[in-house]
């Protein structure tokens, strides 16, 4: 999908219209695991130097079967780093498809609360159970939404994020 129509291009407009002006880097890159983006992260602060980070990372590592414990030493580190450059870090829930049997989708979906509650970060729901039930906002993979999705998902981030900003 054009990087315009998507959910992070459209975030500053929606909250702007709720009085928050910020300006939003999209460094995500599709396929990315928690470890690429601890590898890809101390540029991106060195770069950016944001005041706030969202941490939307983890399915892809769900979908390839890491371990749930390597997952949350990544997430662990980013939020390490994320503070360290003195920024907020903010934590998205992630779950995985129930395929993977119900001892790994709870261990995987259990270390984003542990993880914030220990940390103490803020945790804002994972946007996609609000869009996987629509089936004309996915995509016929049934994992990634579509251009159509991407204002409700826009609306449902800021509408999570305006309490921490």
């Amino acid at each position: 999908m054009p990087i315009e129509k998507a959910w992070p291009t459209l975030l500053p407009s929606v909250l702007s219209e709720q009085g928050k002006q910020v300006s939003v880097v999209n460094a995500s890159i599709s396929g990315d695991t928690t470890g690429n983006g601890l590898d890809r992260l101390p540029s991106l602060l060195a770069k950016h130097q944001p005041d706030v980070v969202l941490i939307e990372l983890g399915a892809n590592d769900g979908l390839r079967g890491f371990p749930p414990k390597i997952i949350e030493n990544n997430l662990s580190h980013l939020i390490t780093l994320i503070r360290a450059a003195d920024a907020a870090p903010i934590l998205m829930q992630i779950h995985v498809l129930p395929n993977y049997g119900k001892r790994y989708t709870e261990a995987f979906s259990n270390i984003y609360p542990s993880l914030a509650k220990t940390l103490e970060v803020p945790l804002i729901p994972f946007f996609l159970e609000g869009v996987i039930t629509n089936k004309e906002w996915m995509m016929s993979d049934g994992i990634h939404p579509k251009s159509e999705a991407q204002p409700w998902i826009a609306d449902f981030v800021a509408k999570e994020l305006i309490t921490h900003l």
